[in-house]
């Protein structure tokens, strides 16, 4: 029996629309996965069965009677924002805050929900207890994913669609999904829409795959099917070859520091919650770490001191590039010998300018570009877009740029001024197969220069890149 159907749609906007009218089925008991690559239209496909797009052709038509906003759901990266309330905030406010501002803490967004039969048992199963104390904004990009998906998962929609719903999640965490999704389907009839980009990531549960390339659908296939079919895969996502060209050093000098990175028994504390504690740590001149612990482990909150973007670096003992922090050096004298990209970074950035202006923007270490750059400058821009395969992009505004878009515009300001030191917090986030495995490799060659330090950080230890050879692993403090 059909639950909702797409049959010849045409969507007005020109932009949004497919190469050939849409047909798509979805009957009843049906888990789907949508997978293509990044901008091959998953999500444009996923709005027009939320009605999104106004039609110039065709009909979309649904079994249940009710609103469709209300019974069908999306959670998309995106979508953090309105628990996050980031359109008001930036995102080093993260780290500014305290305990005593007007902040939503998580308990009081589930008010809603008392009294409602299974929000304990959510609530238990995907760990979401210990965060309801918790304020909004202290919550990792990781934990905040967790906690939507549990209150979207609340609502009880008829159809739940998930846009690369396990990346920022931990190993453990991508498991309780799994079974989560499965209960739900099993026991209260929800059926799922998963848009992926990488054929890891299809769960068990899917009965039927969906390939899209180049805003056009590809035959419908069983999971068995595609994870068979190599050579689909191989056309989807290619392995990326060809020599990389990097754009020449602008000041091709090896930096003479000899430690980049020092902490001393640092401890972190926002009200009665430990962050870090005791923690010490050395990376020295050129070396290459892997940051690795669960979501909420303190991650995020060590890159801040790093990046100077955490007042509590002056209350600790912290040495940047030989010279102890809070000695008379600047914010942006440490920012401009690092690259830096991070989940909340991604999050905040909400300037919708120019692909290439924001590429630009990490000349100056700044969310949005509000300086004139050079013809030296604007060259190197559009050289790392290059790189990336993106210069095609460098006239689109940002904000319209699908997820994996932005993260390798925003991969790219990270490099841009061929920094020291290079940060990348989950760099790889919402990236197709193919792009994971391109971006590993320009990262291995960007740190073939002498004098490049790099601290990675990523829940799949497997993508590492391959010049990685030292680890630093966090632990939880309960």
């Amino acid at each position: 029996m059909i639950m909702i159907q797409i049959k010849d749609a045409v969507t007005r906007l020109p932009e949004v629309r497919f190469d050939l009218p849409v047909n798509w089925t979805i009957d009843k008991g049906e888990q789907w996965a949508v997978i293509g690559p990044n901008g091959a239209g998953k999500t444009i496909l996923s709005e027009m069965l939320q009605r999104k797009y106004a039609l110039q052709t065709g009909e979309i038509s649904c079994d249940f009677a009710g609103k469709s906003n209300e019974l069908i759901r999306s959670i998309t990266f995106k979508d953090i924002y309105s628990l996050a309330d980031c359109r008001n905030s930036y995102y080093q406010q993260r780290w500014n805050a305290t305990e005593t501002e007007e902040m939503p803490i998580v308990e009081d967004l589930l008010k809603d929900f008392k009294g409602q039969d299974d929000l304990q048992e959510m609530l238990s199963l995907f760990g979401v207890e210990e965060s309801l104390p918790k304020k909004i904004i202290f919550l990792s990009s990781g934990e905040l994913r967790k906690f939507l998906i549990v209150r979207t998962l609340l609502f009880h929609p008829r159809l739940i669609i998930l846009d690369n719903p396990f990346i920022g999640l931990d190993a453990p965490s991508r498991d309780l999904l799994n079974s989560m999704l499965q209960k739900m389907s099993q026991l209260k009839g929800t059926q799922i829409v998963l848009l992926l980009s990488n054929p890891n990531d299809i769960p068990e549960m899917i009965t039927h795959v969906l390939p899209v390339e180049n805003k056009s659908l590809l035959p419908v296939m069983s999971r068995e099917a595609f994870l068979n079919d190599q050579k689909l895969q191989d056309r989807l996502f290619p392995q990326p070859t060809g020599e990389i060209n990097l754009p020449e050093e602008a000041l091709p000098k090896t930096s003479q520091h000899e430690v980049t990175l020092r902490m001393e028994n640092i401890h972190i504390k926002y009200g009665t919650r430990t962050i870090l504690k005791d923690l010490n740590w050395e990376i020295r001149n050129g070396e290459k770490w892997a940051l690795l612990g669960p979501n909420g482990s303190g991650k995020s909150t060590l890159l801040s001191l790093v990046y100077a973007d955490n007042p509590q670096s002056y209350a600790n003992t912290l040495y940047l590039f030989d010279r102890k922090r809070g000695t008379g050096e600047s914010i942006w004298e440490i920012k401009s010998r690092i690259g830096y990209v991070s989940p909340e970074m991604h999050l905040f950035y909400k300037e919708n300018v120019p692909a290439i202006n924001v590429v630009a923007s990490g000349f100056f270490d700044s969310i949005g570009l509000y300086r004139k750059c050079n013809d030296q400058q604007k060259e190197t821009a559009l050289t790392w877009m290059k790189v990336f395969s993106i210069s095609e992009l460098k006239d689109r505004p940002f904000l319209t740029l699908s997820s994996g878009e932005q993260r390798l515009v925003l991969l790219a300001r990270a490099f841009v001024k061929n920094p020291d030191l290079i940060i990348l917090d989950e760099p790889l986030h919402g990236l197709d197969a193919y792009n994971k495995r391109q971006a590993a490799r320009i990262i291995d060659k960007f740190c073939q220069r002498k004098g490049k330090t790099l601290i990675y950080v990523t829940h799949y230890p497997q993508e590492l890149p391959a010049c990685v050879n030292n680890k630093f692993v966090l632990k939880k403090i309960i």
